[in-house]
């Protein structure tokens, strides 16, 4: 193998290892919660194991030695950093939408993850698409930050990437029982904060319909039209503001006093996806005409309606979406 890496070259190197960037971000940003940190331990994974190669010896598989490595550089990674909540997992809605937003622009909150990035590939079984989606969904994603950083690595590896338990304690340098034993208080823990899914979700046909609805309803600025989508009691937040809502009827009222469109083609929506599920980047159109980046929203559609949506004012995300900074000028 020492052989083989001598006179292996950058290109040879990003072919062999090219495969598995999508499944490297994917996990980097389950263990991060962040679609910015996801990126850069990518980077740092592949410059890792570039610098290690020779020492490979070939005992365990690429794929398995990639993530030995990124999971390490997401354990330290997470000694430095506290976990990313969503404004939901803070407290409880406001009976208030009108009133002022509280911003916690301290906090480091969840990221969507970009399904362009780290999305499950449509070509192979739609089972394991759908498996793929499901383990990267924003409810889940949310729930694993509070898990502490080594039981989130095994509790990932055993039951997402479907590692044997010695393979994750070669990865985590521990022992096989010390691998079960946190496994089990991972599973028990996140059974106690995950959301109950009691709903059913709405089939792809009735998802165009209703999405085609939540960007006429957005564009023309009609806020009835857009509280009639949501369902009784789905959930609206936007971090960085931890103050969220729940219900239809307050969902609209949030965004009738603290949106700042004024009048129908104020906005423009973008489709794109995010966490396995349906997005949009929102843009805001400024005083020249020209529609800037201003939030992704990440919607969670069921049968009903829409349950659950995320705005995320960050608009760096943006670049990570593969969305334009400004998405063009007014029609006049």
């Amino acid at each position: 193998m020492t052989a083989v890496a001598e006179h292996m070259t950058d290109q040879d190197f990003e072919r062999l290892v090219a495969p598995y960037r999508r499944e490297l971000y994917a996990h980097c940003y389950r263990m991060l919660g962040s679609a910015h940190d996801a990126e850069d331990l990518v980077q740092e994974t592949y410059l890792r194991a570039w610098k290690g190669y020779d020492h490979f010896e070939g005992r365990s598989s690429l794929r398995t030695w990639l993530h030995r490595i990124a999971t390490t550089a997401c354990l330290t990674a997470l000694d430095r950093r506290g976990r990313r909540p969503l404004p939901t997992g803070l407290g409880g809605p406001t009976d208030t939408p009108e009133a002022a937003l509280a911003e916690r622009a301290d906090l480091p909150w969840l990221e969507p993850m970009p399904d362009v990035l780290g999305g499950p590939d449509d070509t192979v079984d739609p089972g394991a698409v759908v498996a793929a989606r499901e383990s990267v969904r924003l409810a889940l994603i949310a729930a694993l930050q509070y898990l502490p950083p080594r039981q989130r690595g095994v509790l990932i590896l055993r039951d997402v990437l479907r590692f044997s338990a010695a393979e994750v304690a070669r990865s985590l340098d521990i022992s096989v029982p010390a691998v079960n034993s946190l496994l089990q208080r991972a599973r028990a823990q996140l059974g106690r904060i995950t959301p109950a899914e009691d709903t059913v979700p709405a089939p792809r046909s009735d998802q165009r319909e209703k999405l085609d609805r939540y960007v006429a309803a957005f564009e023309s600025y009609d806020i009835g039209a857009l509280t009639e989508l949501f369902t009784a009691e789905a959930s609206f937040e936007m971090p960085p503001f931890a103050t969220w809502v729940r219900g239809a009827g307050n969902i609209g009222r949030l965004i009738d006093t603290h949106c700042p469109a004024e009048r129908p083609g104020d906005l423009a929506m973008v489709p794109t996806s995010a966490n396995g599920q349906p997005a949009f980047g929102m843009y805001l159109r400024g005083e020249d005409g020209a529609y800037r980046a201003f939030g992704i929203h990440a919607l969670t559609l069921v049968e009903q309606g829409i349950s659950h949506c995320a705005v995320f004012f960050d608009t760096g995300l943006f670049r990570l979406f593969g969305l334009p900074a400004v998405h063009g000028a007014a029609s006049s």
